[in-house]
């Protein structure tokens, strides 16, 4: 059987006792290695970029090789039914004559047609019906720029009543927008090295280029009228120009 110890203690005894374990189980964890997560503070050691910002332009002139422009015939008749059928002879006959210059009719659009009550309102408040207008308008693509001015007169001569308007275009702009980017870029490159050197830096490299622009089609306006007999209509197609914008951040050191 084994040997019991039995400690006689007052009260006060046991009361000093509990104390000074307590006192040491504080003591033994706050010396015992600490498992819960702390709080890292993080050093960011990325050296900032230097840079520099410029824009550089690329400009390429050419000469258009397509011509839209829109003619039209707008005829006034007592009756709806006589504005339509006049209307209609007419159109027809300038559509012959579009097509009889060389113009496909994918290249012959509708693009207005509309008939409407014509009221005069300069005797008596109220609008008196006098008649009926017929507005009908094509639009058509001229491939061949050397035929617009010739196209004009016999459209005219054929019926038509009007000509909205006329603009040049080039049909494909690809290898043009291609040599305006080049341009542009080589054109801030000179800017940024120019920089560079008067800084007393070197260029180091390209961190991001962005192009803010693209092409810039310029219409050239043609004020429509009446051909006359003695002269073929003048029309010029003057040029085109592309530019191209861009913005392009270098790295210096």
């Amino acid at each position: 059987m084994p040997n019991r110890i039995a400690l006689n203690l007052p009260a006060s005894g046991l009361r000093w006792l509990a104390v000074g374990a307590a006192v040491g189980l504080f003591v033994a964890a706050a010396g015992a290695p600490s498992f819960s997560p702390h709080t890292a503070l993080a050093v960011d050691a990325t050296t900032p970029e230097h840079t520099i910002t410029v824009n550089g332009t690329g400009r390429v002139t050419l000469t258009p090789d397509i011509a839209e422009l829109r003619l039209g015939v707008n005829i006034t008749r007592p009756t709806a039914r006589q504005a339509r059928a006049d209307a209609a002879v007419a159109m027809t006959g300038v559509i012959g004559a579009i097509k009889k210059a060389g113009v496909a009719d994918k290249d012959i659009q509708t693009s207005s047609l509309s008939l409407q009550p014509v009221y005069d309102y300069s005797n008596t408040g109220q609008g008196k019906l006098t008649g009926f207008q017929v507005l009908n308008i094509v639009a058509v693509t001229i491939r061949d720029i050397a035929k617009v001015g010739d196209l004009v007169d016999a459209s005219v001569t054929a019926g038509a009543t009007s000509v909205d308007g006329v603009t040049f275009r080039v049909e494909d702009e690809t290898r043009a927008e291609a040599q305006a980017r080049t341009a542009a870029v080589a054109d801030a490159r000179a800017k940024a090295t120019a920089l560079a050197s008067a800084a007393g830096v070197t260029i180091a490299g390209v961190s991001s280029i962005n192009e803010v622009s693209n092409t810039v089609p310029y219409p050239v306006a043609y004020a429509g009228g009446a051909a006359k007999d003695s002269a073929s209509t003048p029309v010029q197609p003057g040029t085109t120009e592309i530019d191209i914008v861009v913005t392009m951040v270098f790295r210096i050191g």
